[in-house]
């Protein structure tokens, strides 16, 4: 029977710019092995995530302008600790037991990493946003 470590790993795609060089840090080495990946197989539900956090704000966000968008979503990853930590959910829960005792060696120093990548994922899918796609 395989294993739920392997079964994750499996599943993740490959990122061909997310390189691991000798002379990189710890934690770029596994923002690159880690992060990247399980965020690009998250995407899906990350955006579903927004989508419910601005329905739940009234839906605002639709009658923004593209740049108050990209603020929008900043702000909301910023700022509302609750909808953060449901997306740091929806990450760490990808992690093999192995990555989740290096996420817990440096979490505050990952997490930032983490909702970096996070916020460029829906910046990058904003046209995924439109009110249509909702």
């Amino acid at each position: 029977m395989e294993t739920r470590d392997s079964m994750l790993l499996r599943m993740r795609p490959e990122i061909p710019s997310a390189k691991i060089t000798p002379n990189m840090s710890a934690d770029e080495c596994f923002q690159n092995m880690t992060l990247r990946p399980v965020a690009k197989v998250q995407n899906d539900l990350l955006l579903a995530a927004f989508r419910n956090y601005t329905a739940k704000h009234k839906n605002v966000f639709y009658d923004l302008t593209i740049e108050k968008r990209l603020d929008y979503i900043e702000n909301a990853i910023h700022k509302d600790m609750k909808f953060r930590n449901s997306l740091k959910g929806i990450i760490i829960g990808q992690f093999t037991l192995e990555e989740f005792n290096i996420y817990i060696q440096n979490s505050s120093a990952l997490n930032k990493r983490m909702m970096d990548i996070v916020k460029e994922r829906l910046k990058s899918n904003i046209q995924l946003l439109e009110y249509d796609f909702a």
